[in-house]
């Protein structure tokens, strides 16, 4: 069952899904019209999945799910990952790899893999006040309050000296 995502509660588990890219406009488009379509019909033994999406910054695919109704199971999780490889393969994108980095350049959001990023922060190239994207949240408070964070404040701090 398809809500609004800002309606979910803040307890509701999150998965993110960056992009290697920025999509398209025209992409935006489908892929919104196929995130309703999978969301609506996404069920857990039968039973809806209160659910909820945003893109964000063109890159970033947030699917929210109210576990206080259904909770995700072996079987939901595993429709939910066949269709974010079903996109990936229909754009021809990486949004799977969690070994990667997005980080802000002022208004420009950048993807390095995280052995460039360890190497950017060892030259100092990015710096503990780098806003960056933790994408191992795992509640909708969590990605409100701790996703878009300097790396200082995220496990990407570790890198930074």
């Amino acid at each position: 069952m398809l809500v609004d995502f800002n309606t979910l509660p803040k307890e509701s588990r999150v998965w993110i899904y960056q992009a290697n890219r920025s999509f398209t406009e025209e992409e935006l488009e489908e892929i919104q019209l196929k995130l309703n379509r999978f969301i609506e019909n996404w069920t857990a033994h039968g039973s809806d999945l209160q659910s909820g999406y945003l893109i964000k910054y063109k890159r970033f695919i947030v699917i929210g799910l109210n576990q206080n109704l259904n909770s995700a199971t072996g079987c939901s999780i595993d429709a939910s990952v066949h269709f974010i490889q079903q996109l990936e393969k229909d754009y021809n994108v990486d949004l799977m790899d969690k070994m990667n980095v997005s980080y802000k350049q002022g208004e420009y959001i950048a993807y390095k893999s995280l052995s460039d990023f360890r190497k950017m922060a060892k030259d100092k190239a990015v710096s503990k006040k780098t806003i960056v994207f933790n994408n191992l949240v795992a509640s909708i408070a969590e990605f409100n309050e701790n996703w878009e964070v300097p790396a200082s404040e995220s496990w990407h701090g570790r890198f930074i000296k």
